[in-house]
């Protein structure tokens, strides 16, 4: 896999048009560990490259009120997702290309994504990375454990109810009268329901609760 990053002009193709080009990584500065934010990796699921486009635009929309993260770096996308995103070691071996091992990740998985998320991200930290969080949208039958932070988003209650014994994270999200579990990937900004937060349930939809997130975990601590 030669596919390194992607360019912030491309992973934002014209909403129904998907050229190959558009998951093309750009080459370049991608192993400089100076950067002021934390990686985000993208795990899609096996579909339509063309949702993950829809999805990062999605959230790149969101305007959030004194965040310290006013613009987010253009994400790596796991490519060949559609053939091999429930592979932890495609996904892993993804990471050890692009990115130094010491490096903090955020990486946030779809559907069959969060299958190989889930076992690359404990890998990575077994071989001596950082998660700052990992998000897992529709992860169902998926267990989620970790001495880092997880948070899961579901597009109906069953989804959400039925993850509780495979660990449910902190602050999860439903959508309160269910989408397409598509539709939670391709237009989270449409996917209204119920976050369960530690101050009281909030009604957002799940493009506010990723970015939400992404503020939270993606700022580097000064330290860093």
């Amino acid at each position: 896999m030669n596919v390194l990053r992607l360019n912030r002009f491309q992973v934002l193709p014209p909403r129904g048009i998907c050229r190959e080009d558009c998951f093309t990584m750009h080459l370049g500065h991608h192993k400089n560990i100076q950067d002021p934010i934390v990686p985000i990796i993208l795990c899609p699921g096996i579909h339509d490259p063309a949702l993950t486009a829809d999805f990062w635009a999605a959230i790149e929309s969101v305007t959030l009120p004194n965040t310290l993260v006013s613009a987010l770096p253009a994400p790596y996308i796991v490519p060949d997702a559609q053939y091999w995103g429930f592979s932890p070691a495609h996904i892993l071996q993804f990471l050890h290309q692009n990115v130094s091992i010491t490096q903090p990740l955020v990486m946030i998985g779809f559907s069959a994504g969060v299958v190989g998320m889930a076992g690359a991200a404990w890998a990575w930290q077994q071989q001596g990375g950082t998660l700052r969080t990992v998000i897992a949208l529709d992860g169902w039958g998926v267990p989620l454990y970790g001495s880092f932070p997880i948070y899961r988003l579901s597009h109906d209650g069953f989804t959400h109810w039925s993850s509780y014994a495979l660990g449910m994270g902190q602050d999860p999200f439903y959508a309160e009268s269910g989408v397409a579990h598509l539709d939670l990937w391709r237009s989270p900004q449409d996917a209204w329901g119920w976050w369960h937060t530690d101050s009281a349930p909030q009604w957002v939809n799940a493009a506010i609760v990723v970015r939400h997130l992404l503020s939270r975990h993606c700022e580097r601590s000064v330290s860093a």
